[in-house]
């Protein structure tokens, strides 16, 4: 067996390219920007008003004060959207804005409309008294203030969220360039597998192609389940393999069949084919007899184990790396947290534990690990929001350590509940 810091050096080094393509940004929520994505334009595009009001120009108040006021002539009501062309404009002159509407010069400040006094009346004003000196660049929003021409919205390797459609539609952006969606083919194995819903106690409900279906639901991955492969299925697997060589697939998954049991075909067929790099058996807990091949005909191949945990980890901490990496996808952070109590493990195995987030009294990061960490209990992984990687450099973890722990989506967002 290998250890697990080898195996992932070996995925890194044999991750598969994926090519762009070019896409309506109003389509591009949930694809991996192939490029770092600027923005075309300044935003606002030119000053404008935060309040509905007067605008004004501040050099003519610099002498008023309430014992010396003047009166101000409105000539003119811009509403967001209008022409703020304005030929000529005279001194002691006021504009009434609306809310976005663009302030050119002379003017370059705001009176709020609550604190406005008009002359002669509010109901036909032709006038607004102004009692004070008003500060210049009050209530305004100024050009650029939030996207200047040429600033970065999203970065080569984000994935792209509503948010940032909001931006594109926003600054004029109508295409970009993202990463092609990854085919991925899932088969479960096994003759205790059964997509049925009652079932006898020798037989096992085919869960796992459902948890990763929906685990990739918010990951730009293409998941295609196919008939569960029986135990006399090994031919039937060879020539999957081949149709899928045949049709460019990009990722075979299987579940099961891959230990060293009678019925356990998956490695030998894998190893009928010509392949440019291989392993088989890394020293983890859980998933031990995971495989991983990469196919000279470029197919990759994960073979996984078949009980949940294991399957579940073998996927979150091997084929999802595999497919960042080849995405160029920047997500998958580490973090730190403070370990509660003491844990103890075999020193030769890294171990992928079932654990839970919170925040201590002073507010560090603080990780449990929950009970049940074998492979067949599902009942601590609805309670996990966070995994811990125990290393293989030691075997005791003590109370207060720093343990390495990873989000469960392999988004980089931590929920504490």
């Amino acid at each position: 067996m290998i250890s697990y810091s080898k195996a992932l050096n070996i995925l890194k080094k044999n991750k598969i390219l994926i090519k762009s393509e070019t896409v309506l940004s109003k389509d591009s929520v949930g694809r991996v920007s192939s490029n770092n994505i600027y923005s075309p334009c300044n935003y606002p595009s030119a000053d404008n008003t935060a309040f509905d009001g007067f605008a004004i120009n501040s050099l003519d108040t610099k002498d008023l004060s309430i014992k010396k006021k003047r009166k101000f002539k409105i000539i003119k009501t811009l509403a967001a959207g209008d022409n703020p062309n304005i030929k000529k404009v005279k001194k002691f002159s006021v504009i009434e804005v609306m809310t976005g509407a663009i302030i050119n010069k002379p003017f370059n400040s705001v009176i709020p409309i609550e604190t406005i006094k008009f002359y002669p009346n509010k109901g036909k004003p032709n006038f607004i008294i102004v009692d004070k000196k008003i500060k210049k660049y009050e209530h305004l929003r100024f050009k650029g203030s939030d996207y200047k021409k040429g600033e970065k919205i999203i970065s080569k390797g984000e994935i792209i969220k509503p948010s940032h459609i909001l931006a594109f539609k926003t600054l004029g952006i109508k295409k970009l360039s993202v990463k092609k969606i990854p085919k991925i083919i899932f088969y479960s194995t096994g003759n205790e597998i059964t997509n049925k819903l009652n079932v006898p106690n020798w037989k096992i409900r085919n869960s796992n192609s459902y948890y990763l279906r929906s685990f990739l639901k918010n990951i730009p991955i293409s998941f295609k389940e196919q008939n569960i492969l029986r135990d006399n299925g090994e031919k039937k697997f060879k020539n999957e393999i081949k149709q899928n060589i045949k049709l460019k697939t990009d990722i075979v998954i299987t579940s099961g069949a891959v230990s060293a049991g009678k019925f356990d075909y998956v490695p030998k067929v894998i190893k009928d084919f010509k392949i440019k790099k291989m392993f088989k058996g890394v020293s983890i807990r859980p998933g031990k007899p995971i495989m991983f091949a990469k196919f000279k005909k470029k197919l990759i191949f994960f073979g996984l184990p078949g009980n949940p945990i294991s399957s579940a980890a073998c996927f979150r901490f091997f084929v999802l790396p595999f497919v960042f990496a080849s995405l160029n996808l920047n997500s998958d952070k580490n973090f730190y947290a403070i370990l509660k109590k003491k844990f103890v493990k075999k020193k030769s195995f890294t171990r992928f534990i079932k654990g839970k987030i919170s925040f201590s009294n002073s507010g560090l990061i603080t990780f449990e690990v929950l009970k049940g960490q074998e492979s067949y209990r599902i009942n601590p992984f609805t309670k996990t929001n966070a995994w811990g990687l125990f290393p293989n450099t030691k075997s005791i973890f003590k109370k207060g350590d720093l343990l390495e722990c990873y989000s469960p989506s392999g988004i980089n967002e931590l929920l504490i509940k």
